[in-house]
């Protein structure tokens, strides 16, 4: 997937932005080599449509939020090739990653796949960290054979087929404030209460069934990542990645107390 092949190339990147001007030029320059690039826009007042504007591989669609779901959703309907990679802005292909994703297109037809799971890596200003939990997500499919449905403060790909996997990662790389992360997880934690209320206690995952205790995840998170994923190996990146994680787990279990108080009253 290099810009001098004379093949079209088989995977066009979709990219969700709302004010992303600290994080969207690192994450464009790791997508070189595609032809084209589809936004999907939030209206963003921050700078970053002007910098899209200035590539002309790129198409922006401006669309108000409502939710992750049909936003993902606009973004599959301007693409025109067979395969999609989803990212968000703070997202870094690395040239590795980069050859792994044309290596998978390639080999996918003989395997019977539709999509692939590519892991994370979560960087900290910029280095990358070993304690991270965050999942492997399905982020290379075909266009012809997912779409995105809401669930919680996220999205979730329906994907119809068979899933391989890429085992190069994808950077996780927010440069955003901090001030910015702690006003979002309100709205987050919020929305993730919701779900939880509200879905059969037998459809939830094992991760989620743990979350309704209220007090396993913010204690059990940051000994995870310490401990079990030497976070502690990280110095300070690794504390500050890991009171992240606790910070959101515990602002989720005072909604879900409060939920259930109110619930009850």
């Amino acid at each position: 997937m290099r810009p001098q092949d004379a093949a079209p190339c088989p995977i066009t990147p979709v990219l969700l932005t709302y004010n992303e001007i600290d994080n969207i030029g690192r994450t464009l320059a790791g997508l070189a080599w595609a032809r084209r690039i589809v936004v999907v826009d939030s209206g963003s007042t921050d700078g970053t449509l002007e910098l899209l504007a200035a590539d002309p591989r790129i198409t922006v669609v401006v669309r108000p939020f409502d939710s992750f779901g049909p936003q993902w959703n606009t973004g599959l309907a301007q693409v025109d090739t067979p395969w999609v990679l989803s990212l968000d802005a703070d997202y870094g292909v690395s040239p590795a990653l980069a050859e792994a994703l044309a290596m998978a297109v390639g080999r996918a037809e003989a395997e019977g796949h539709v999509g692939f799971r590519i892991p994370f890596r979560y960087c900290v200003h910029g280095e990358p960290l070993r304690c991270a939990v965050l999942p492997a997500r399905i982020a290379l499919f075909r266009l012809d054979r997912a779409h995105f449905e809401d669930d919680g403060h996220k999205e979730h790909l329906v994907l119809d087929g068979s899933c391989g996997r890429i085992s190069e990662p994808l950077l996780h790389d927010d440069r955003k404030a901090l001030s910015r992360w702690l006003g979002s997880q309100q709205r987050y934690a919020r929305q993730e209460v919701d779900k939880l209320r509200q879905t059969p206690k037998s459809q939830l995952s094992f991760a989620d069934r743990l979350r309704r205790r209220h007090v396993i995840a913010p204690l059990a998170l940051p000994l995870i990542c310490l401990v079990l994923r030497g976070g502690v190996l990280d110095g300070w990146r690794g504390w500050f990645y890991a009171f992240q994680r606790a910070y959101a787990e515990l602002l989720l279990s005072l909604m879900l107390w409060e939920d259930r108080a109110t619930v009850g009253r």
